[in-house]
């Protein structure tokens, strides 16, 4: 039996989208059905990327991941009507606008496999064989984006400046939009060669100004449903008033070497700024309010030294610290 917790959240979800505030409906699911149990959870988390995909100019990404969320609501009750019905709406939808849906449903229809789908599953045991026997140490691979990271610096006991490599691996589950944003950002080399304008020895070493290099520039790569911090539905009139939403609240905590957004003091405002924590700080007072995204994999005791650089004023390094790029793998 659904928990009167779940079915306000339906209901809530659904006054959202007749808002036109799809962004708003996913946060009330996600904290309604937590664990997403419910069929009905995942086609009205459907409804609302495709309704966010249309907002965001078609966006591919978010179609296909709309298709996901029906395609997971069938998979729950294959006796969903309404999940199939948007199903093959949407389907049709893409295929109008040149967008290949991909998914279970080329595969698979009503239990029984196409004959795409018998076709997929022999080669698919064919590739099995010969990955079992060339490739093994890849069956177990993560599917998170990878950041890494070129810097180039002058540490306090150093005469002459090093270039290191720090890798961060992203959580797209935890924090999908700020994920998005910073591999979209990274991807168009807006953040090659920029430099971390702000530095303070034990908690933190501040980057990602492309536009000012002083902490006072930078946006969003696009529209995610806010305008300066203000929800909206329809596009910015400027892509420099582009914001992220706080995906604070997920149940990622600043702990040492993480990566987390930085924003103004108002709620919904991250843009392009990041911050990174080394190995001797725990910020836990921005918990719940900063949102953290990934986890230093490799190079945190390369921040650490970063962070203890000297500075002038603002915080700002005597000595540049720059971003010289950031590949996504």
């Amino acid at each position: 039996m659904v928990s009167k917790k779940i079915e306000q959240g339906w209901l809530e979800a659904e006054k959202q989208m007749k808002l036109e505030n799809p962004i708003g409906a996913l946060e009330v699911l996600r904290k309604a059905d937590a664990d997403a149990g419910e069929s009905k959870t995942w086609r009205l988390a459907g409804e609302a990327k495709v309704m966010l995909a249309r907002l965001s100019n078609n966006d591919k990404r978010l179609f296909k991941e709309a298709v996901g969320h029906y395609e997971s609501a069938l998979k729950s009750n294959p006796n969903d009507k309404k999940a199939r019905r948007s199903l093959n709406s949407l389907r049709s939808e893409m295929d109008g606008l040149g967008i290949r849906a991909g998914g279970m449903s080329m595969f698979i229809d009503d239990g029984a496999p196409t004959f795409l789908g018998i076709v997929s599953i022999v080669v698919a045991i064919g590739l099995v064989l010969v990955g079992l026997k060339v490739i093994p140490e890849h069956l177990s691979g993560e599917t998170n984006d990878i950041a890494h990271m070129t810097i180039s610096f002058q540490s306090s006991s150093g005469a002459s400046r090093e270039s290191v490599n720090v890798t961060i691996e992203l959580n797209r589950d935890a924090a999908p939009l700020h994920v998005d944003n910073f591999v979209k950002l990274a991807e168009r080399g807006l953040y090659d060669g920029t430099i971390f304008h702000r530095v303070i020895d034990d908690f933190m070493i501040q980057g990602g100004d492309f536009e000012n290099s002083d902490g006072t520039g930078g946006y969003a790569t696009e529209f995610y449903g806010y305008c300066n911090g203000q929800s909206s539905v329809v596009d910015c009139s400027s892509e420099t008033d582009y914001t992220v939403p706080d995906e604070a609240d997920n149940g990622l905590l600043h702990d040492s070497c993480v990566i987390s957004m930085a924003k103004t003091s108002a709620e919904n405002t991250g843009g392009s700024q990041f911050f990174l924590i080394p190995e001797d700080s725990e910020p836990d007072w921005l918990d719940g309010v900063h949102t953290v995204f990934g986890t230093i994999t490799s190079g945190c005791g390369f921040v650490t030294q970063m962070s203890e650089v000297a500075t002038g004023q603002n915080d700002l390094p005597m000595n540049a610290i720059v971003l010289e790029s950031v590949i996504i793998s």
